[in-house]
């Protein structure tokens, strides 16, 4: 029951995520609500397939279709409100992210896999609606970008996850700590512009 949970806020998180994002691009009501839709069920879809889990949760729970689309309203709503949409965004994507990589680790575990499968796992299913998004909305991949500290949050999350499995702590402490790990872990990147090295740095001097 709390998983089902934190996977509610999530979609609810990656939904709102998708929603700014496609009316940043001034799309009509029907484009902003597929770009919310396929934010917030495109990383549990792929893994679900992947785990062999047909048909695919939300197809199966209408829980999370009535909430993506409550989501979506609510956004389109109150966007008068939202006075700074980047930190808006980047708020409830990385909020999002956080709630995603526990739920996909646990539906890993469940599966029986291996606990670096598992990460593996709960970083696609964080990532990828995100992926799909920024895809479709003309945009290079969040996760592809050097300056951005996104999936390496989810990973740190998911070690300090099972880290956390070692010793006597109760499974929604382990949760949440480990899902806050991946939202600080972003927020703190961004905030102090922490990127990856840069590869090329080298070569730019020729």
């Amino acid at each position: 029951m709390f998983i089902q949970t934190l996977d509610v806020l999530g979609t609810i998180a990656f939904a709102i995520s998708g929603v700014s994002v496609a009316m940043n691009k001034r799309m009509d009501a029907f484009g902003v609500l597929i770009i919310a839709f396929v934010t917030a069920v495109g990383g549990g879809t792929l893994r679900d397939v992947l785990i062999g889990i047909t048909p695919v949760t939300w197809m199966t729970n209408m829980t999370y279709v009535y909430v993506i689309f409550t989501a979506t309203v609510f956004t389109i709503a109150f966007r008068r409100k939202i006075n700074h949409l980047r930190m808006s965004l980047l708020l409830f994507d990385s909020i999002g992210i956080g709630l995603y990589t526990v739920v996909g680790i646990e539906k890993g575990i469940a599966a029986g896999l291996h606990p670096i499968i598992c990460i593996s796992l709960g970083t696609m299913t964080a990532c990828f609606g995100g992926v799909i998004r920024d895809i479709l909305c003309n945009e290079i991949p969040v996760i592809f970008r050097r300056k951005e500290i996104y999936a390496t949050a989810c990973i740190l999350g998911g070690i300090v996850y099972f880290l956390l499995r070692l010793f006597p702590i109760p499974d929604n402490i382990i949760f949440m700590a480990s899902g806050s790990v991946v939202i600080i872990v972003r927020l703190i990147a961004v905030r102090f512009s922490i990127t990856l090295p840069n590869m090329y740095k080298r070569e730019e001097r020729f």
